[in-house]
């Protein structure tokens, strides 16, 4: 299996399969608006303005798991839209842990290792998704996003 057997839901309520990124790089990050690592969306918008161009996509998923996301999606969208510049999709609420994760992040749980195992810990947990749709690398949420910068380009030019 790869990212591609999974769909998402915008924050707008469309529906659609990961597919459609099909051969291209993929950062998805779980994130909230106001947990103390949400100026990483600003890094996380300066990678897809800088690469976006080059065949690479930011998802940004927010979750209410930890208790620190705004109560609707869109308003999570407008609050990263209007405080960071954030440009790239922004997806409904999800869980991202336990029986009632979204599907998506079961499986890239289950194929990748975090420090303590496989659950997510934290937000802003993202994973680094190659042209296969398949996990290259996870970072924890202590790490900017910048420092996947070496990996981005190593996937772009492969």
């Amino acid at each position: 299996m790869t990212i591609y057997d999974y769909s998402a839901t915008l924050e707008n309520g469309e529906i659609y399969s990961l597919e459609k990124y099909k051969n291209k790089i993929v950062i998805i990050v779980n994130t909230a608006t106001k947990c103390g690592f949400a100026p990483q969306f600003k890094e996380l918008e300066e990678i897809y303005a800088t690469y976006k161009d080059k065949d690479l996509v930011v998802l940004g998923f927010p979750s209410n798991q930890f208790k620190q996301e705004v109560i609707s999606a869109s308003a999570a969208a407008q609050a990263c839209q209007l405080k960071y510049g954030v440009t790239f999709p922004m997806h409904d609420i999800c869980m991202v842990n336990g029986d009632s994760a979204l599907p998506l992040f079961k499986y890239l749980e289950k194929n990748s290792k975090g420090i303590l195992g496989n659950n997510i810990k934290w937000n802003f947990t993202k994973f680094l998704i190659n042209r296969n749709g398949e996990v290259f690398k996870r970072y924890a949420p202590k790490d900017s996003p910048k420092n996947m910068i070496e990996d981005i380009e190593y996937l772009l030019n492969q």
